[in-house]
């Protein structure tokens, strides 16, 4: 069970290996771009291209799905990037359900580990694979595999990094759980566990007040999706990349802007300036600074 690119890796690694995968579910096509052309899911493609059937509900609850699903007698199923699943559905294989997390559990439960990971200046992260249980992000964990954050990594880098470590995990699970030994560890409970809670525009926005490193982790950790954003002059700017500025052009309050209009652009942050490297303003491409300077004036 899985939707985008970061599930498919696992899928064909359990192709690979000669798992006995029997169905695929992933979500229904769905009408995307200027043209709102039906466009499939990344996993239907590749479920698709492997001759493996393919089930798109557009409910879990739906009683012909659940018939259909429980006609395969799935002894276990694997969920990769996937919606959350109604008990009726986790619980139906013999052995259980389980999914892969893209941190290390139980830190970083949520929809966006990933972002959030970065957002927090962690230095490590990884992946794991757990039972899934009522509550999301809590059950029994199997497996997990660490992964090294980098000073200049960006949601976009580490995810790859991750959906490749993941996708060996998944596999390393199946094979553990057909061979009968495996482990089944409870998540540790504690009151400081970082969350990562779904982003939304409001929480995408950029706060000046915060120190410049700070911001520069933000830009990080939401790049190049979902971006960060800001207001320049009552526009809307993305920002994909900000280093830390190595000067301070003239005393001024957090979020106050400079920009020579020919190479850079500051903005000053609780405790310094930082430089946007590469932006996009609304209806435009993403473009490096210089780039922007060129055909528009700050």
């Amino acid at each position: 069970m899985g939707t985008p690119d970061f599930a498919v890796p696992s899928l064909q690694r359990l192709l690979s290996a000669g798992c006995n995968v029997v169905a695929v579910v992933t979500a229904p096509d769905r009408p995307s771009g200027r043209g709102l052309q039906l466009t499939t899911s990344s996993v239907k493609k590749a479920a698709e291209a492997a001759n493996l059937p393919v089930l798109q509900p557009e409910k879990l609850r739906d009683p012909a799905f659940l018939e259909q699903l429980a006609n395969y007698q799935a002894d276990i199923q694997v969920v990769v990037a996937f919606r959350m699943l109604p008990e009726v559905v986790w619980s139906m294989p013999t052995i259980g359900t389980f999914n892969l997390h893209a941190s290390l559990l139980p830190n970083y439960r949520g929809a966006a580990p990933i972002n959030w990971t970065i957002i927090n200046g962690e230095t490590e992260t990884g992946v794991t694979t757990f039972f899934i249980e009522k509550e999301i992000d809590t059950g029994q964990m199997i497996f997990q595999d660490s992964e090294p954050v980098y000073p200049d990594d960006t949601a976009g880098l580490l995810h790859d990094r991750l959906m490749e470590r993941g996708a060996n995990l998944v596999l390393k699970t199946v094979q553990a759980i057909e061979s009968g030994t495996y482990p089944r560890s409870v998540q540790p409970n504690a009151d400081n566990l970082r969350p990562a809670p779904k982003l939304s525009r409001e929480t995408t926005e950029i706060n000046w007040n915060q120190p410049a490193i700070s911001i520069r982790n933000f830009v990080r950790g939401l790049s190049p999706y979902p971006s960060a954003w800001t207001l320049i002059n009552g526009k809307t700017y993305k920002v994909f990349s900000a280093t830390l500025a190595n000067e301070s052009p003239f005393a001024a309050e957090p979020g106050e802007a400079y920009s020579d209009n020919k190479t850079k652009i500051l903005i000053r942050a609780a405790d310094g300036w930082l430089q946007l490297d590469s932006l996009q303003a609304e209806g435009k491409r993403r473009m490096t600074a210089e780039e922007f300077l060129r055909g528009n004036k700050l």
